[in-house]
């Protein structure tokens, strides 16, 4: 899956694969932190991928940009 989504399609496909293929035991999100026509959120996760079995924590950040009131592209940065 690509760090970068434009439109919404094409983000509630990203997060609706994302739901179907882990199992969330828990997820926290910190406030958004916005900045002019762009926010950003702060995850972490602890998930278990459903391919893989592992359980695993993550740590990554959001950042969306807004056009006209509406989420128009979203970018993910987290450390593999």
């Amino acid at each position: 899956m690509e760090p970068t989504q434009r439109g919404i399609a094409k983000i509630k496909g990203k997060n609706q694969w994302w739901t179907d293929n882990h199992e969330i035991h828990r997820s926290v999100s910190e406030r958004p932190f916005p900045h002019g026509d762009r926010f950003i959120v702060r995850f972490k996760y602890d998930v278990t991928p459903k391919h893989m079995g592992k359980r695993m924590s993550m740590d990554e950040t959001g950042l969306y940009t807004v056009q006209n009131g509406k989420i128009v592209k979203e970018e993910f940065f987290y450390s593999m």
